[in-house]
């Protein structure tokens, strides 16, 4: 009972400021942002997530411009979100003041070719693609740019991604705050230098919904072993991880001292503790994280020879 107040009436005050800070933050970004022509070349799931996170923070639908390949798709983002479509990717560059590269990793590299003639410093460049470093796009358009990597994640969908936000040498710091505004719409963003950071926080947080859609089906399949209905103990699984995820959100605690609040002496909430700590999930989860990070490193060495030997071709 008195974790349950504490998780209650003590964050009151301090939902309440961030609440205030949050309008405030929310209203500068959106003064950034306003008037400006975005463009997403490539409009799949992520590139429509970003628009449905710009339209919903007051961004104009008539500023946004999507392209594809696929004209079922544009006439769908139109339909829905009445914002402009093309399928030329360098009419919709021409027009716009921020660029979106929303493709696929593997067509990254043709796509910067065709429009490299319209990419230059007027232009923030953002790339979303998974794995390419922004060394490798340098190397395959070998001209000065206002580049930004950015990596969301799957959660970017119900505006909960975490993001990791990595600028050129050349961005400046108003496109620093533009690119945060961007995918601040749709969850949460970090700063970091991407030569050191950028694998590391693929390991974690881009891969980590992975990790996390695995523990929460090992959770209800325990439910369904100790006599649950399947779909009871998938409700409660992913309700815990929520609930949980916003404990620790809302009250800033270290996971170590809310964890301590849980776990009454010789409890259950200790047997079970006990039990995935002889079964190593916090040596698994740390060693997932790892590799994932190793296999990040080795692919965007991978990108980086491949763009080399694309941006030599004419």
């Amino acid at each position: 009972n008195d974790f349950l107040l504490s998780c209650l009436c003590e964050p009151v005050l301090r939902r309440s400021e961030m609440a205030r800070r949050v309008a405030f933050m929310s209203t500068g970004e959106n003064a950034l942002l306003q008037g400006k022509k975005i463009c997403f070349i490539g409009t799949g799931n992520m590139g429509e997530a970003l628009v449905s996170g710009l339209v919903s923070n007051s961004t104009r639908p008539e500023d946004i411009i999507c392209t594809d390949v696929r004209e079922s798709t544009l006439a769908l983002i139109a339909e829905k979100y009445h914002v402009r479509t093309t399928t030329d990717n360098q009419a919709a560059i021409r027009s716009s003041e921020v660029v979106i590269f929303s493709v696929k990793p593997q067509i990254l590299a043709f796509v910067l070719k065709e429009t490299a003639d319209c990419l230059d410093m007027s232009k923030l460049i953002i790339s979303i693609a998974a794995g390419v470093p922004l060394a490798a796009i340098e190397s395959c358009l070998n001209k000065e740019l206002r580049l930004i990597r950015v990596m969301p994640n799957i959660a970017a969908f119900v505006k909960e991604s975490a993001t990791a936000i990595a600028p050129g040498r050349n961005a400046g710091k108003e496109d620093i705050a533009m690119a945060k505004a961007i995918f601040d719409s749709v969850g949460r963003s970090v700063f970091i230098d991407e030569n050191n950071l950028m694998d590391a926080i693929t390991g974690l947080s881009g891969s980590g919904p992975a990790y996390i859609f695995l523990i929460v089906d090992a959770m209800a399949d325990a439910g369904v072993k100790m006599g649950l209905s399947r779909q009871d103990a998938l409700f409660l699984s992913m309700q815990t991880v929520l609930g949980s995820a916003k404990v620790l959100l809302e009250t800033k605690e270290h996971p170590g001292q809310l964890k301590d609040r849980v776990t009454s002496p010789g409890g259950t909430a200790i047997a079970g503790i006990h039990t995935l700590e002889k079964g190593g999930l916090r040596t698994t989860l740390i060693n997932a994280v790892e590799a994932a990070t190793d296999r990040s490193r080795e692919l965007g060495q991978l990108m980086i020879k491949q763009f080399a030997e694309n941006g030599t071709k004419t």
